[in-house]
């Protein structure tokens, strides 16, 4: 199914909107080489709302009372304020125009004939109409390019209006493209009704991806953020091991005393334990923010197949970062495994501890725990086995519980 694109470019310097203008009129010698272009097909382009002259031109025509407007107004400026309508439009924080681009992919116009893409044009001329807001006094230029390998409508708009100036308590011209985009929730909403007004008028498209208007790492930056990813669960899944299989071997080969209701255990196989559990505490801190860089990738990886389909290349690039993320995940997948299987084991650890450790080993058991339960990494019932029948079984109850009732004065209506 093909997608009904509609994304929109700033242009903010005239010099911008000059090199837009030789493009979008084909006026570079450059083309002649140009692969991407077939000039002998640019006769075939269609002119939506035709522009004679260079952009330049067309903008200062557009915006003549907007420039008298400014000139009268720099007659009585200070001498080292003054500016002259270009510096001002430059310097402004608004654009001097925008460019409005629309387009599916290649399929969609592949059977299509010269009088039905015009007809697809049209419509897009009337969402910017009716939808956006423009008149045709404020559309400097708009045409369709059949001389590329897909069809798109370039259609470049100045969003000059009157406003009202609380300041002077006057009207005046300015250059506002807030007026009819206000933000990124906006534009969401307006391609929406573009996506609408297309299929009212029977073209069988897909609604484009949602923020696609957003910035993208490149493919190079992707793979780079994925490497890293792909590394530091390759050192935490390496420091676990390393570290358990040390703890396990001075278990083995040492041989605790046990007195009483104490278990004793030589220092080196302590300061073992403790490095084991904040290891095991670091790395299950930054699970979170793996799932969230996991996110972040398969959202970037999915952009990257709905708005790049028809370029091969990057296609084959998609394919490759899709396996390297399946691949990711895989390791994911088996890290948090092996972290399930070590919370099993430290919790043998832990009742250990508070059955046969010193008051100081228990208090820190309980501390641990008690945290590891507010990172969810442990449940109620995985407390309850740990305290079960040790003399810090109550404490854990008493935690719990409070924990299990704990409610704000809002919750009971106070």
């Amino acid at each position: 199914m093909s997608y009904a694109i509609f994304r929109v470019e700033p242009i903010n310097k005239l010099s911008d909107l000059a090199q837009i203008g030789s493009h979008n009129k084909r006026e570079k010698k450059a083309y002649k080489s140009n692969p991407d272009i077939d000039i002998t097909k640019t006769k075939n382009n269609i002119e939506i709302v035709p522009l004679y002259d260079k952009y330049i031109k067309g903008f200062y025509n557009l915006t003549k009372e907007y420039k008298k407007e400014h000139d009268l107004r720099m007659e009585n400026m200070r001498g080292d304020r003054k500016k002259t309508f270009k510096q001002m439009v430059d310097d402004s924080n608004n654009v001097v125009a925008d460019e409005l681009l629309f387009t599916s992919d290649f399929d969609f116009f592949k059977n299509m004939k010269k009088k039905d893409i015009k007809k697809w044009a049209d419509v897009c001329m009337e969402f910017v109409y009716q939808d956006l807001g423009y008149t045709k006094e404020q559309i400097l230029h708009a045409t369709v390019h059949l001389d590329e390998k897909t069809p798109h409508l370039h259609c470049v708009v100045v969003p000059l209006i009157r406003k009202f100036d609380k300041r002077t308590n006057t009207e005046k011209y300015t250059i506002s493209k807030k007026h009819y985009i206000k933000d990124k929730a906006h534009l969401s909403t307006l391609q929406d009704k573009y996506y609408e007004r297309l299929i009212n008028n029977y073209f069988d498209l897909e609604r484009g991806i949602k923020n696609s208007d957003n910035e993208h790492i490149s493919i190079k930056e992707f793979k780079k953020i994925t490497k890293k990813l792909d590394n530091r669960l390759e050192k935490q899944s390496f420091a676990m091991t390393r570290d358990f299989e040390k703890l396990e071997e001075k278990i083995i080969k040492s041989k605790p005393t046990i007195t009483g209701k104490e278990v004793k255990i030589d220092k080196d196989t302590y300061n073992t334990l403790n490095n084991f559990m904040k290891t095991s505490k670091r790395v299950l801190k930054d699970i979170p923010h793996n799932k969230a860089l996991f996110k972040e990738l398969n959202d970037y990886t999915k952009s990257y197949k709905d708005l790049e389909e028809e370029n091969l290349n990057v296609k084959y690039e998609v394919v490759k970062l899709k396996q390297q993320n399946e691949k990711l995940q895989e390791e994911n997948n088996k890290l948090q495994e092996f972290i399930r299987k070590l919370l099993e084991k430290l919790k043998e650890y832990f009742h250990k501890l508070l059955v046969k450790g010193n008051e100081k080993d228990k208090n820190n058991v309980v501390s641990e725990i008690k945290e590891y339960h507010k990172q969810e990494l442990y449940d109620n019932a995985d407390l309850y086995d740990i305290a079960d029948n040790t003399s810090k079984e109550q404490e854990i109850n008493d935690y719990l519980y409070s924990k299990n009732y704990d409610y704000d004065d809002k919750d009971i209506g106070i």
